[in-house]
């Protein structure tokens, strides 16, 4: 398989079923999946990017960017978190999932976000632009991150301004923003 033969599109209502197939063979359990039904209805998640990825016609990989907010702001930027990134065990360590962030990227500064959140693997995402431990860029987490686990909070800018705009505390969509969401 060649990364060119892949296409990525945006999802749209008929594409749900595939959308859970990938949720769930990508992670073997279904949470995820779930999380990613709840996002996909969570009004406050919008404007969403959901890209799904396709070999000969085979869904094979999905990711989700929602709408995060900063607190104590009466104007919000538009931000967004990734959650999740999902690819079929047969196709993972292949690129798939890098270019189904590179193009969610490119998507969403078309649409005017500012800046990208992840709590994610501390030696994947800074390979696609992350820049690890966003609190320390002045952009704590929902919820408390153990020390140890600092790194996995990432932010990446998407405009010119990198990390001018106001800090704060992240505050996700209503569905995101649970406690179980934060943990291990």
């Amino acid at each position: 398989m060649k990364l060119r033969d892949i296409q990525i599109r945006e999802t749209d209502s008929n594409d749900f079923n595939s959308i859970m197939t990938v949720e769930e063979r990508a992670f073997g359990y279904n949470k995820e999946a779930q999380l990613t039904a709840a996002l996909l209805q969570d009004k406050t998640a919008t404007p969403i990017l959901s890209l799904l990825a396709f070999h000969k016609n085979k869904p094979i990989g999905h990711v989700l960017f929602t709408r995060v907010y900063l607190n104590h702001r009466e104007t919000q930027p538009l931000l967004h978190i990734l959650a999740p990134l999902a690819v079929i065990p047969e196709y993972q360590k292949q690129g798939i999932g890098g270019i189904l962030i590179q193009e969610g990227l490119k998507r969403l500064k078309k649409m005017g976000s500012e800046m990208v959140f992840v709590l994610g693997h501390m030696d994947y995402y800074p390979k696609h632009g992350f820049i690890p431990d966003a609190a320390k860029q002045g952009y704590s987490a929902p919820y408390p991150i153990p020390e140890e686990f600092a790194n996995a909070w990432m932010v990446q800018s998407l405009s010119s301004e990198r990390f001018t705009s106001e800090k704060g505390k992240v505050i996700c969509s209503d569905e995101l923003n649970k406690p179980e969401h934060w943990r291990e």
